[in-house]
């Protein structure tokens, strides 16, 4: 009996600690958002390449600012670098596992790039974590129902057989 006090305290004080430990993640820096924003607005203007510099920039700032990983994605898939944009996809999923956008982002990557089946792994995924009716998973429905963009053919990639001939 003469322990249950300081039993009780230190449950109390387990309790309380691992708490913490689910709380929500660290806010970002002030700085980053404002830097996200102007990568945001540089997107919007259709300046891709100015948004990445904005949105690499706010990484830098903060590294720990996972959503700057799903711009910087957004901003190589419309620069049609999808390779690029599955790997941010990719590493705001190592931070985040359960992250709708970032799946539903990396399936519609994978369909612009042509592996459709890889994008409805993603689908199915998404419809078990959040359902039919989330916009994440019809989204990412919608991008596999249009499937992928068909491929565009340089004049250089479709050069005629020259033959010389002498007059």
């Amino acid at each position: 009996m003469r322990f249950a006090p300081a039993a009780a305290a230190l449950s109390l004080l387990a309790a309380v600690t691992a708490s913490v430990g689910f709380s929500a993640g660290p806010e970002p820096d002030p700085r980053a958002v404002m830097l996200v924003a102007e990568g945001r607005s540089a997107l919007t203007a259709g300046e891709p390449q100015k948004a990445l510099d904005a949105f690499e920039a706010a990484l830098a700032v903060d590294p720990a600012y996972t959503d700057v990983y799903l711009e910087m994605a957004e901003a190589a898939r419309t620069e049609g670098l999808q390779g690029k944009a599955i790997r941010y996809y990719r590493e705001a999923l190592k931070r985040e596992p359960g992250n709708f956008e970032a799946i539903s982002g990396e399936g519609a990557a994978l369909v612009e790039k042509g592996a459709v089946e890889k994008a409805r792994l993603n689908l199915a995924k998404l419809e078990s974590l959040c359902g039919s009716g989330c916009p994440s998973t019809q989204n990412l429905a919608m991008a596999i129902q249009r499937g992928p963009e068909p491929r565009v053919l340089t004049a250089e990639a479709v050069m005629p057989d020259a033959q010389v001939t002498q007059n």
